[in-house]
């Protein structure tokens, strides 16, 4: 789900290398201590060494943003501007920043690494083992600007719109990472996809697209598992059929499952998944749950779990 930046009008602003800039802005902030979000006029902040400041043209509504909201997932600022699936254009560029200009229409990435970890010092960033989410970690992009990491920016082509260009931070990057970088899926292999909303909707079309046969969508709601048909699926199945197992063997042709997907993140899902998968395969865990994923674990069966932006985590899975 997106929505356009909601915030009207426009200020002049100079660049003071990551102090704040003359100029307000409108931005939505979450205050942890009441766990309630207001629109508020703040200073727009200034690009530092190696940052770029975007002005927002959309700018996405995830899941994650209302658990920081509900309280699911704790705060880690007492304040903090949400939104972590912008697109707009640079508005300012910092200090030492190459290969970009202002005007220039990107996608920030949803985070950045801490770039003093060991595998920041080693130069694997991807996997930074203290990555920092944006709209949690640091100020996010339900505001008019937003500052951003160069190196993390993504060009978007003169023929995306923004709005479509918005969810590419994580809605679609991070099933494209789980899809590709930790499922592995290859051509001709079995894929089914528990959870078929924003998340599980975009691995299912990745699936296909890297040529998964059959893609299998598991679901509740009727409505979400015709969307998954028209969208690439082979098959969708009620995820509470009594029969479901045998029907995903009838639909494999008896192999079962080389590769699954929990976009769901419950534990009734993460169990279900697992049962389902032939000997040697693949589970992996999509985005962030607060369920501890502890299940069954047979000879030759390979979990993993998948955050946002393409890192992998480590998953214990205990039993035999």
């Amino acid at each position: 789900m997106h929505t356009r930046a909601f915030f009207a009008g426009t200020v002049e602003a100079t660049t003071t290398k990551g102090r704040a800039m003359a100029g307000t802005m409108r931005a939505e902030r979450f205050h942890a201590d009441t766990k309630t979000i207001a629109v508020e006029d703040i200073p727009i902040p200034g690009p530092g060494p190696g940052e770029v400041l975007v002005k927002v043209e959309f700018c996405g509504i995830c899941h994650s943003d209302l658990s920081l909201i509900d309280g699911t997932f704790p705060a880690l600022l007492p304040e903090v501007t949400q939104g972590h699936e912008a697109s707009g254009t640079i508005a300012k560029v910092g200090a030492g920043v190459t290969g970009w200009a202002e005007g220039d229409r990107v996608v920030p990435s949803a985070g950045r690494p801490c770039f003093a970890c060991r595998n920041c010092r080693r130069g694997d960033l991807t996997n930074c083992l203290n990555i920092q989410l944006m709209a949690f970690a640091y100020d996010g992009a339900w505001a008019e600007y937003t500052v951003a990491h160069a190196g993390g920016l993504t060009r978007i082509p003169d023929n995306v719109p923004f709005e479509q260009a918005a969810i590419l931070a994580d809605a679609v990057s991070t099933p494209f990472g789980a899809v590709v970088r930790t499922g592995k899926v290859v051509v001709g292999e079995t894929v089914g996809v528990w959870g078929v909303g924003g998340v599980g909707t975009h691995i299912v079309q990745l699936a296909r697209l890297v040529g998964a046969v059959p893609v299998i969508a598991f679901d509740i709601n009727p409505a979400v598992r015709e969307r998954a048909l028209e969208l690439g699926a082979d098959y969708a199945f009620d995820s509470r059929d009594e029969d479901l197992k045998e029907k995903v063997a009838e639909a494999t042709g008896g192999r079962m499952l080389d590769v699954a997907f929990d976009a769901a993140g419950l534990k009734v899902t993460f169990e279900q998944a697992l049962d389902c998968l032939t000997v040697g395969g693949r589970l992996v865990a999509v985005g962030l749950s607060t369920v501890d994923l502890v299940s069954r674990y047979f000879l030759s069966l390979s979990v993993h779990a998948h955050r946002r932006g393409g890192g992998n985590l480590s998953m214990s899975v205990v039993g035999v």
